[in-house]
């Protein structure tokens, strides 16, 4: 078993057997649905203006079970694990379907990976305000803002909104670039499809 560890360690990505395959085609109605789902969805997050999404309810659960996990290694490790988790979970999961080679499922962790990010644009941004409401796990009188914290401490507080526009805008292009890259993908699948032999009358 340690060979084998090992082993995974000492190839590159490359020159896994896995990487070679061709991605898991999908078929144009379900092609179309995805589509058509992302893009109404990039309208619903472009139109609340940087607001509350319903997809973040279940980011700030895995967000404050971040905190929970994390702080077991430590107060600085479990104030940088809310977001932390709430990144890496979209994240594995979009590497797992990678390695599989499943189209549409890792294009849709990939795509609430970065969806993620506007989520914690809207976090950092609040650093100095503080405006938004705080959830916690632990006990209540003793909530902080994360990121009121984090900035603190990297002594970069006062550029909270930079930062938040920079993530912002990283997510964006991030869940774009996976709205077209399925629909690369889509055209690529059609291109390859054996041509049908015409019937006779």
């Amino acid at each position: 078993m340690l060979d084998s560890i090992r082993t995974m360690f000492d190839e590159s990505v490359f020159d896994q057997p896995w990487f070679n395959e061709p991605w898991k085609p999908v078929s144009r109605p379900a092609l179309a649905a995805w589509l058509l789902f992302y893009v109404a969805f990039l309208a619903y997050a472009f139109n609340a203006h940087g607001g509350f999404l319903f997809i973040d309810s279940a980011n700030l659960v895995v967000h404050e079970g971040g905190h929970n996990l994390f702080g077991w290694f430590g107060s600085t490790l479990g104030l940088w694990g809310g977001t932390l988790l709430q990144w890496l979970v979209p994240f594995l999961l979009a590497t797992y379907f990678f390695t599989q080679r499943q189209t549409t499922g890792f294009v849709f962790c990939l795509f609430f990976f970065f969806e993620n990010w506007l989520y914690t644009a809207t976090y950092m941004a609040d650093a100095r305000a503080q405006e938004l409401p705080l959830v916690t796990t632990g006990d209540p009188d003793f909530v902080e803002h994360d990121f009121h914290a984090i900035f603190t401490s990297l002594g970069v507080l006062d550029y909270d909104t930079k930062i938040a526009m920079v993530v912002r805008g990283l997510g964006w292009c991030g869940m774009i670039a996976c709205v077209v890259w399925l629909a690369f993908q889509g055209r690529k699948n059609r291109n390859s499809d054996p041509p049908t032999a015409p019937s006779l009358r």
